[in-house]
């Protein structure tokens, strides 16, 4: 009697491939979440585009160049100049607070319809506080080091 209660009460565990418990599940989750909005969602839209009730969205659309490129041009820099910068001081999280406090800003410039006062004000607080706010968030209260 015993050794069957021992073992309704033992666990075992195997370490090689215990970490890959709940990423499994996710994936699963995220599958299962991505069919229902296939199902729900896209299809449906695709039927009234074949109707003729709706059109695809980016077909016919005018692109901004100036935003998309540079978007895509702050994107690239801001992650090269985070490594550069982060090797001037090392573990510290400089480099991501500087180049970030640059980032936000240089996109908010970007995006702005209208550059008055005010909101170029605004765009210098945010473009300060948030990276700001981040990086003693990770780099000084959970001790994560930034580049």
């Amino acid at each position: 009697m015993e050794s069957g209660l021992s073992s309704l009460l033992s666990v075992s565990i195997d370490f090689e491939t215990s970490h890959l418990f709940f990423p499994r599940i996710v994936h699963w989750l995220l599958a299962c979440l991505f069919l229902l909005v296939l199902v729900f969602k896209i299809m449906p839209f695709l039927a009234a585009v074949r109707r003729g009730e709706r059109t695809l969205p980016i077909i016919g659309e005018t692109m901004d160049g100036l935003r998309f490129f540079g978007t895509l041009a702050l994107i690239v820099a801001y992650f090269y100049l985070m490594a550069a910068v982060g090797n001037l001081f090392p573990y510290t999280g400089y480099g991501f607070l500087f180049v970030s406090m640059a980032f936000v800003f240089l996109m908010s410039l970007l995006f702005m319809h209208e550059r008055a006062r005010k909101n170029l004000v605004i765009a210098v607080i945010n473009a300060i506080v948030a990276p700001s706010l981040a990086w003693f968030v990770l780099a000084k209260l959970f001790n994560i080091t930034l580049p």
